[in-house]
């Protein structure tokens, strides 16, 4: 047993971390919904709007995981691994600014039209945020992790259907579309999209290494 998770239970709880760690979680569940917003608002204002809010909610991240470094500094006792602290704090961190990578493209490459296959997309981070933040809740509550596991395989399962998703999207892009440099944007936007499933499932995989070394 390490001397971290010697003290941990001999010491009474930091509380600081976890609340830190469920405004991480919110913050990229309110990220992913104004995405899916973003991709079906009509007017070009609207959208704008949406896309400069996933901005600030970005930043607002930035602040949190900026918190919970500082927090990580100061503090020897910690719930869980500092190493997995800061695992965790950078995978949500990382699905966040995919977010909002995706959402930046929908300005900048000022397309006509979307895929029906982004709002696809967008449901499916929206899905594997919901199971981050319910994940993220039960840390604070780790003799009983069966939470956690079920919202994993969950994240891990959405995961899965993202991928299928993409290469799917990808195959009828280059079917149907005609515009070269259309083409090109599109499949950026995908790629953004798949990416940050990828980075959804780097949280669970955190959370999993979290819940096995505390077991």
């Amino acid at each position: 047993m390490g001397l971290n998770r010697i003290f941990q239970i001999l010491v009474p709880k930091d509380k600081k971390f976890i609340p830190l760690f469920v405004q991480g979680a919110e913050n990229v569940l309110d990220a992913s919904k104004l995405l899916k917003e973003a991709f079906t608002e009509t007017d070009i204002d609207k959208r704008n709007e949406k896309v400069r809010r996933i901005k600030d909610l970005e930043h607002k991240g930035d602040e949190i995981t900026h918190n919970i470094f500082n927090e990580l500094n100061r503090n020897f006792i910690t719930p869980f691994d500092r190493e997995d602290i800061q695992s965790l704090t950078s995978s949500l961190d990382d699905v966040l600014d995919l977010i909002d990578g995706a959402a930046r493209r929908i300005v900048l490459y000022k397309l006509n039209s979307y895929e029906k296959e982004f709002v696809s997309f967008a449901d499916l981070i929206i899905q594997c945020a919901e199971q981050i933040k319910i994940a993220i809740i039960e840390l604070d509550n780790l003799k009983h992790p069966e939470n956690i596991k079920k919202a994993c395989i969950l994240i891990n399962s959405y995961e899965n259907d993202a991928d299928d998703l993409y290469h799917q999207s990808i195959s009828g892009l280059f079917d149907t579309e005609t515009d070269p440099i259309l083409l090109i944007k599109k499949r950026d936007i995908f790629n953004v999209l798949e990416n940050a499933t990828d980075k959804a499932e780097d949280v669970s995989d955190v959370l999993k290494s979290i819940i096995v070394k505390v077991g």
